[in-house]
């Protein structure tokens, strides 16, 4: 610098003014400049030092000689007022990194200044050549330094000295307003805690000034060029709420905010806020579920749901523009969130898919880790979806409100996603609703909310008060007052009606268990069952698609690698899927919740309406009235339906309930078989699936204490109601055979599947064996009660059961034969493509009905086998033993008969055909009866398949599959007694074959044996005839009048006259030299 640019410098210095002439102020400046060292400058002063060194340089001042300190005095009031200016400069200079000094660094000392400032020339130029700052211009300086567009190019040094320092021109050229005044804010923060009391004050004023000028940018963002604010505000957010400077993000945002709702004359404060959650919304959108990104959004949202100002913008924002569409609450910014996923973003569409893509590449170890990924997200995405709604709810009573009304509009707005049209209508549906993902999310969020309540025997759970869901016609207001956010629930089937002429009494106000639990069942209601029967219809399609594959892949047809496609896109889809179904926690706090809705449903069916706990104790006691009137069915039917789904797919699940799982086997054993307490008899057959669920597997395992299914057998062998379970089973298994409905017939047969295998488990229990055996001698010792016993409907429905299901398998694997014969001998050729194409399907559809029908005959043959070892007394009765027998011989004709051929079809275990093991246990059930001589008697008076040589066929079957020769040997002398019983029956049908009419059952044509007269129709019929009739149709089968079996009376005349008759043909006989 030359000497003329040094004299103007120092003559342009106010604190010139301090000596008597400039060459005093020269000489002064010479001398400090002497003491300076000449090394590398200095390293920055910490805050104290800071303000230590301004002491030193007051020092130097006053070392100045006694004259030049009288000139001062005569300038200025006080050395100390010179020196707290002198201190303000730097203050601000250090807060905001601006200046109006230009002068040499050296000459400034370097103490208490930062290292680069960006020189305001024109706003110096305008104050008159001041080049110092003071609390009176530095408002304008702060502005001029906001508007500038470049900043970098103004920037100066202010110490000595040619170190780079990247850290310091990067905090002084910062470009970003918002950045820029956020950075001032940390730097008076800092100025706070250390300056002396004197500068206390203007140092708190220049934070007051940093706030209102990023107030004044908020409210004027255009009149920054080239400055986008709102997107500066959320980069600021996003750098603080999930960093170390929180603290500081936060309570620069509070001070902000509350200016902002001080002034909203130019705008609103929603009118601010809202193009930043404009951009959050934008931004979020373009991110997937495993963006780390995403979660720092997040943790923005989880700030503005803790910030009372911000918490009502946010809630004002996520309204959607159509509260009746379903799928616009995915459109905004909480639903967007609630939407990421590992779903497919567009159904069907897998080309942009980011995760399990070509599947049959990858290892199932690769595929695991995968999903265990995609599982630490998942459970992060569901911990902050559920701090946000849990702080909405506990921030105000307004926020809490919101929240809730929003949730309860959402699920009604989205009530038609459960409608059948909707799944047949995909187009429709995505327009109208929300996605499978934001119902997933929304749920596993909301299921967090209820973990408080959800521990075993929690007291909370027993202030649920399901008058919630009847309550109808609430305006606004009341809704508020009463916390009641869900609507249209008083449209829902409940569990029971509610008894005729009764007014329930409706709480003033719900608490927060009632509506959690109720938002919780709902939301799972609408979205995890349709995801649960997406994955059970994939699961059948991949299975169908492999069979397919390697079929084209065996006859190296052209259609091989498209299959192969067609099989990769649809594993994509069911690997995404289960993927996000399966998220361990989420299931775990689904289990807690279905196991507390089971006891709190069992609470009300004992007629609880206190707060202690009551012991579930049977029989039931009558109730007139219970809360059961008020619980919406899908309560039921979601605990159902994710038992069912645990079992197929995350069974392990299920044994960390332990204990705990005895309260579904009391919702079971109270629910399944009590239409008094379970109106839907769908509903309580679906229970058999449930109890199916919690049972232990069929499969043995090498070391119980080591298995999965050691909790699961513990408590369920254990269990103190096990007569009362397995009767509430086979109650149920006789109910769905009368629903009412039209389809009936087809699903009764699905709805009895889970009934048969645990049937079988339950008979290797003793106390459950016990209480069949108990139901069974009950019926036998009531047989003519005026309603059948239960048992013994159940022995004819099972027997009706195996009579279809094996007769149609039967017909179906006969047609499959021919068609196998036709494709194989080139029939189909030379068909027409369309034709070939029906043809291929009809054999398809043909191998699915055959095996459907096999797998059921196989559970229900088998069911009879093991139930007969012990129940013989009324398997023997007239009621029911010619049916048995009739049914036996009829599929040993085909399974050992000349007609078994017609069933070899290529593949048996295609089709679930098990001839071996059917002819095991039909011999099984012969073995079990024919101790009894009266079965063994009746059976050749099977005219229509029975003959010796169908016995003498089964035995030699029964050597080719290499059954135990004590049973082969044990059937051998069964077919002899038989047979000896046919010789004495063939002469009865000598002796009755010329009878009356009169003497003949009208139904079944032969002689009665203990006549009977039906009430209405006057019609007379042998007992045995009617009473299997009564077990499948309580009427006159004469006039379908009502008829029960306690309305009959014996005909004694026509059986006097029968015997009479018989008597004098034996006379006659005998008379001729016959043995009767």
């Amino acid at each position: 610098m030359t000497d003329q640019e040094n004299n103007n410098n120092i003559s342009s210095n106010p604190f010139a003014a301090l000596f008597s002439s400039v060459a005093d102020a020269k000489q002064f400046a010479s001398v400090q400049k002497q003491q300076l060292p000449t090394g590398p400058a200095e390293c920055p002063l910490s805050a104290e030092e800071v303000y230590d060194s301004e002491d030193s340089d007051i020092s130097s001042i006053e070392s100045i000689d006694n004259d030049s300190i009288t000139d001062a005095n005569r300038a200025f009031r006080s050395q100390k007022e010179i020196c707290e200016q002198l201190n303000i400069n730097h203050m601000l200079q250090r807060i905001f990194l601006i200046t109006l000094d230009n002068s040499d660094p050296s000459l400034k000392g370097g103490n208490g200044i930062p290292h680069r400032c960006v020189f305001l020339e024109d706003l110096a130029t305008d104050l008159d050549g001041q080049d110092w700052l003071d609390m009176s211009n530095v408002e304008q300086a702060l502005f001029t330094r906001m508007l500038l567009p470049e900043p970098g190019p103004r920037l100066i040094s202010m110490t000595s000295g040619n170190v780079i320092n990247m850290s310091a021109d990067r905090d002084a050229g910062e470009k970003d307003v918002i950045r820029y005044l956020f950075a001032c804010f940390q730097r008076v923060k800092g100025e706070i805690t250390k300056v002396p009391e004197n500068l206390l004050t203007y140092a708190l004023r220049c934070k007051v000034l940093t706030v209102s000028n990023t107030h004044t940018v908020l409210l004027t963002p255009e009149i920054y060029v080239n400055q986008n604010i709102y997107e500066q505000v959320v980069d600021l957010l996003l750098e603080g709420v999930s960093g170390p400077q929180f603290e500081d993000v936060t309570e620069f945002m509070d001070d902000v905010i509350a200016t902002l709702k001080t002034d909203e004359e130019v705008r609103t404060f929603n009118e601010v806020m809202f193009p930043v959650l404009d951009i959050l919304l934008r931004r979020i959108k373009e991110l997937d579920l495993c963006h780390i990104m995403l979660y720092g959004y997040l943790d923005i949202l989880l700030y503005v749901s803790r910030q009372p100002e911000l918490a009502q913008v946010f809630l004002k924002h996520i309204e959607p523009k159509d509260p009746k569409n379903g799928n616009q609450y995915q459109q905004t910014l909480l639903g967007t969130v609630m939407n990421m996923s590992c779903l497919l973003k567009t159904p069907g569409l897998v080309e942009n898919h980011l995760y399990f893509l070509n599947p049959s590449r990858s290892s199932p170890q690769e595929i695991k880790i995968q999903e265990a990924n995609i599982h630490q997200f998942m459970a992060q995405l569901h911990d902050k979806i559920h701090q946000i709604l849990r702080n909405l709810i506990q921030l105000s009573p307004d926020t809490k409100h919101c929240i809730l009304s929003w949730l309860g509009n959402c699920l009604h707005a989205n009530s038609g996603r459960t409608k059948i049209w909707a799944n047949q209508m995909p187009e429709l549906f995505f327009q109208m609703y929300a996605s499978d993902a934001f119902f997933l999310n929304l749920a596993a969020a909301l299921l967090k909310l209820c973990q408080p309540f959800c521990k075993p025997k929690s007291p909370k759970l027993l202030t649920f008060n399901p008058t919630y869901c009847s309550l109808k016609d609430l305006n606004e207001e009341e809704r508020k007052s009463r916390n009641v956010h869900i609507k249209g629930l008083d449209k829902e089937t409940c569990l029971i009606p509610i008894p005729q002429g009764l007014e329930p009494s409706f709480a003033q106000t719900y608490n927060l268990v009632t509506e959690n639990l109720i938002l919780t069942q709902f939301a799972l209601h609408l979205g995890f069952h349709r995801l649960h029967d997406q994955m059970v219809k994939m699961n059948q399609s991949l299975h169908r698609l492999q069979v397919a594959w390697r079929e084209a892949q065996q006859s190296a047809s052209p259609a091989a690698e498209n299959l192969r496609e067609q099989f990769e896109r649809l594993m994509t889809v069911y690997l995404s899927t289960k993927a996000a179904a399966t998220e361990p926690q989420m299931l775990q706090n689904c289990m807690n919740l279905q196991i507390s809705t089971t006891t709190i449903l069992v609470q009300f069916s004992l007629g609880n309406r206190g707060t202690d706990y009551m012991e579930v104790t049977f029989p039931l006691l009558d109730l007139e009235y219970c809360m059961l009137s008020h619980v919406p069915e899908f309560f039921a039917d979601n605990l159902g339906d994710f038992f069912i789904f645990l079992r197929r797919f995350a069974d392990d699940v299920l044994e960390t309930a332990g204990d705990s799982l005895e309260q579904p086997l009391h919702f079971v054993t109270v629910f399944m078989g009590n239409v008094e307490r379970m109106k839907n008899p769908h509903l309580r057959a679906k229970l058999a699936e449930v109890l199916e669920a919690v049972m232990p597997h069929m499969e043995q395992v090498q070391n119980p204490m080591m298995s999965s299914m050691f909790h699961r057998q513990r408590v369920f062998s254990s269990y103190q109601h096990a007569h009362y379970l397995a009767e509430a089973l086979i109650k149920v298994f006789v109910d769905i055979e009368f629903t009412g409905d039209p389809h009936q017939f087809e699903q009764k047969f699905n709805y009895r599947r889970p009934m048969y295998p645990i049937l079988k488990y339950m008979w290797g229990f003793d106390n459950y064996r016990q209480s069949i055996k108990t139901l069974a001698d009950y019926a036998f010792d009531n047989l003519e009660a005026m309603n059948p016993p239960l048992f013994l409907r159940f022995l004819n429905l099972l027997i009706n059961d195996a009579i279809f299901l094996l007769d149609e398998a039967i017909q179906y694997l006969s047609k499959i034969k021919i068609q196998q014969i036709e494709k194989d001998r080139g029939d189909w050729d030379n068909l027409p493509p369309e034709t070939r194409r029906e043809k291929e399907g009809s054999l398809q559809m043909f191998g699915q009905l055959a095996r459907f029908h096999n797998i059921m005959s196989n559970e229900t043959i088998g069911t009879l086998a093991f139930l007969t070892s012990e129940i013989k007394a009324l398997c023997v009765h007239p009621i029911l033993s010619e049916r048995i027998i009739s049914m036996l011989n009829y599929f040993l004709q085909h399974l050992v008969g000349p007609k078994m051929g017609a069933l070899k079809v290529k593949d048996f275990s295609e089709f679930d055909f098990k001839p071996q093991q059917l002819v095991s246990d039909i011999c099984t059930i012969y073995l079990n009866l024919g101790v009894k001589e009266s079965f063994c008697a009746t059976v050749p008076k099977d005219g229509r398949s029975y003959s010796p040589m169908l016995f003498a066929q089964t035995v030699r079957v029964l050597k080719k599959i290499n059954k135990p020769g004590n049973m082969i040997m044990a059937f051998s002398e069964l077919a002899d007694k038989v047979k000896s019983f046919a010789d004495l029956q063939q002469q009865e049908e000598e002796t009755f074959v010329d009878a009356p009419d009169e003497f003949l059952d009208p139904i079944m044509s032969t002689v009665m044996t203990d006549p009977v007269i039906l009430p209405s129709s006057r019609v007379t019929v042998d007992r045995s005839t009617i009473a299997r009739h009564l077990l499948s149709d309580q009427t006159d089968p004469f006039n379908r009048s009502p008829l029960t079996m306690d309305q009959i009376k014996a005909n004694s005349e026509m059986r006097e006259k029968i015997q009479q008759w018989l008597a004098e043909r034996k006379r006659q006989k005998d008379q001729n030299g016959q043995t009767f």
